[in-house]
């Protein structure tokens, strides 16, 4: 049905051959990330050799390839085994034998889902943090709705940054090369068998792609990929690091994704009905759309009528409130990398001033946010305060309109249920919400049964499920301390969280606004609750951007505690937050805290999947939770703006520890005969209620197609 498939099945029968043949039904499951969001699909895969599972990154293509055979054929004499792999590719297969999703949008012309990361599974290392997850949780769901999508990003070939901290707190990076040959994917070919290419020019060279297929469910996702000998060095670059600290290279990824993204839809075959810019990092996209538009039209358009046709194929979501995050260009910047594809697919003063808020005016810089807005035929926020913050911030693109008439409207993110739903909770939501009840998953009735889950069970799989990330902080922390060096006293210390004790979870991209500096800004409150007579035990993650040095000091803050007494044993600092380790830390954090500087969260959604896991939120009121918090469904921290930051955060501060000793932590030690601490579970429970069904990503994808992608 797409561009690829016969690449696909060459690659699992290549696979196939190389397996048992009870197991070859396992290698089209391995090329379609589907796996990963079915309840025992990762289970099967470590089952086969739990040491590799490990060591391969739970890649599973590289499992079945340097697993030795003798394992292989253990796994095919077991009949039960054999059955577990038969089921699950029975149900990809009948997953992909469906009718797509009933609507407008069909598959000849299925939206196109442009973003500068993807985060899939981590070991598809694309992505850096929130956005990507986002995206990834886009292209899972419209393969659970059978809605025609694909996506389209660029195969980093190092991918994001992994981090290693030091003895005194401070961020080092280190980079690990991507193999694409090692990965689920397959280059695309044409009919010719030869890679399907496009070419972009950029600075003074034709750069060419090739573009790899990656399966996440029924939905492709399309990564260009200019690491070739045909290109210079510079040109290998471009896809070589997401979020590359040098300005010129970012101008050259924006192009290869935006001109080079929509060039290679064409090269595959592919007419979408809307193009959706997740981000601006895409938006020069919408000059080769221009180009095309012209291209069919042989008496010519006036400009403003072509680009009138561009706006009614685009749609646009911004998710940055940071100015920071839209970041703007100088004129000579743009024009060195990009003088020549404006002078083929528009005039160069044109193409500057689609980018600036004043497009009369020279003087200006350049920006991609402000670009999508100018051409996209709707645009959107990621929460209803976001909203409201897009709609002040850009008001200068529309002169002549009140805030409240800028064109942005919102659609609040929400989260891929079966993807971030794991472990105890999983289970016992499987057992009183009905069969099938996931494709419910947007509607409250589907979550109504969770008021008759007795207290007990609820608290049982709470309690579950902190063990579990108690094991993995026990393993992980003392790893951690090790391989940096620190006294053996404090390394096994690690191993003193406790499966029975009150664990806070923060764990978010370290920039400075994200405040993870407020737990260590009242130093001896902290270390009175880790040390009390009920302590309490902290988790946290992050990484910092390699350029944000004031980030990287907040590490260095929260680091300068971990000497003080008791410390080793209650806190731990987890090294090179990802994907799986995510996964890990909201299902089993009891009580998820952030404490973003307001109105600076767009939307977060780490606690939306908190929530999916019991977890309780505590939470400035800004981004999702400033809708989602109704005072029965966790705690809140006011929400308003401070132009005094230094006096923000120790107010904030004050409430947040003032929440944690008066409230929190009584409600958490307040238990019936049974043990069960029920007030904290009533809690549990109307979260569960109110947030589950209206922060799924069922809920936001049909929001984006009633709203966004359907046209009136």
């Amino acid at each position: 049905m797409y561009a690829g498939d016969h690449d696909m099945e060459r690659a699992v029968a290549e696979l196939a051959g190389l397996l048992p043949a009870p197991l070859r039904p396992l290698a089209r499951v391995v090329y379609n990330y589907r796996w990963s969001w079915t309840a025992d699909g990762a289970a099967m895969f470590e089952t086969i050799d739990p040491e590799r599972w490990a060591r391969t990154g739970h890649n599973p293509r590289r499992l079945l390839t340097e697993t030795h055979h003798s394992m292989l054929e253990r796994a095919a004499e077991d009949t039960g085994f054999v059955g577990w792999v038969e089921r699950l590719a029975a149900e990809l297969a009948a997953d992909r034998a469906r009718a797509s999703l009933d609507g407008p949008i069909r598959p000849e012309h299925p939206v196109a889902f442009l973003c500068c990361e993807f985060g899939v599974h981590g070991s598809l290392s694309i992505y850096a943090g929130g956005l990507g997850v986002l995206a990834g949780d886009m292209l899972k769901e419209a393969a659970d709705l059978a809605l025609p999508m694909v996506g389209v990003g660029l195969m980093y070939r190092t991918g994001y940054f992994h981090q290693r901290i030091d003895l005194t707190g401070f961020q080092h990076e280190y980079w690990l090369d991507v193999d694409p040959e090692r990965l689920p994917c397959v280059k695309v070919t044409g009919a010719d068998e030869r890679p399907v290419s496009v070419s972009v020019p950029i600075g003074n060279e034709n750069v060419t792609a090739h573009v790899w297929r990656v399966d996440v469910g029924r939905v492709p996702l399309y990564l260009l990929d200019t690491d070739l000998p045909e290109n210079s060095q510079l040109g290998r670059w471009i896809t070589s690091r997401l979020y590359e600290s040098n300005r010129a290279i970012r101008l050259a990824q924006y192009a290869m994704l935006g001109v080079g993204g929509v060039r290679a839809l064409r090269a595959l075959g592919l007419a979408p009905c809307v193009y959706h810019l997740n981000e601006g990092h895409p938006a020069l996209g919408v000059f080769e759309l221009l180009a095309q538009v012209q291209a069919q039209t042989p008496t010519g358009l006036e400009t403003e009528a072509a680009w009138q046709q561009v706006r009614d194929q685009v749609v646009f979501t911004t998710h940055t409130p940071v100015p920071a995050g839209n970041e703007t260009y100088e004129r000579s910047e743009v024009l060195a990398m990009f003088g020549r594809m404006a002078d083929v697919l528009s005039d160069r003063e044109r193409f500057l001033a689609m980018g600036r808020i004043d497009p009369g005016n020279p003087a200006q810089p350049t920006g991609m946010t402000a670009l999508a807005l100018r051409t996209s035929r709707q645009a959107n926020a990621v929460s209803q305060r976001h909203g409201q913050v897009a709609r002040a911030m850009w008001q200068p693109l529309f002169p002549g309109r009140a805030v409240e008439a800028v064109p942005i409207t919102h659609i609040t993110n929400g989260v891929h249920v079966p993807t971030w739903l794991q472990g105890p909770m999983r289970e016992l939501l499987n057992r009183h919400l009905g069969e099938g009840w996931l494709n419910r998953a947007d509607q409250p009735a589907t979550w109504a049964p969770v008021r008759d889950i007795p207290a007990s069970e609820l608290w049982a799989a709470r309690g579950a499920a902190r063990r579990q990330l108690v094991d993995m902080i026990a393993r992980r922390a003392t790893s951690d301390r090790l391989s940096r060096s620190e006294p053996l006293d404090y390394a096994v210390a690690g191993g003193g969280f406790d499966p029975e004790r009150l664990t806070i979870g923060f764990a978010r991209r370290l920039a400075t606004y994200k405040r993870l500096h407020l737990v260590a800004l009242l130093p001896e409150r902290a270390l009175a609750l880790i040390g009390g007579a009920q302590p309490v035990q902290f988790v946290f993650a992050g990484k910092a951007h390699p350029d944000d040095i004031a980030a990287k000091d907040v590490v260095r803050q929260v680091f300068a505690l971990k000497r003080s007494p008791g410390v080793a044993g209650r806190a731990a600092f987890l090294e090179d937050y990802d994907i799986p380790l995510a996964g890990q830390l909201v299902a089993g954090c009891d009580v998820w805290i952030n404490v973003p500087r307001p109105p600076n969260e767009a939307s977060g959604t780490s606690g939306m999947k908190s929530c999916l896991g019991g977890g309780l939120q505590l939470s400035v009121l800004d981004g999702w939770w400033a809708e989602a918090y109704d005072g029965t469904n966790g705690w809140a921290i006011n929400g308003d703006v401070d132009a005094d930051t230094p006096v923000q955060d120790q107010r904030d501060a004050r409430a947040l520890f003032d929440l944690l000793e008066h409230e929190v932590l009584p409600m958490f030690h307040e238990r019936d005969l049974g043990g069960v601490p029920q007030r904290w579970v009533a809690m549990m429970r109307r979260s569960l209620l109110t947030n589950g069904p209206r922060f799924s990503a069922t809920r936001m994808l049909r929001d984006y197609v009633d709203r966004l992608y359907r046209r009136d």
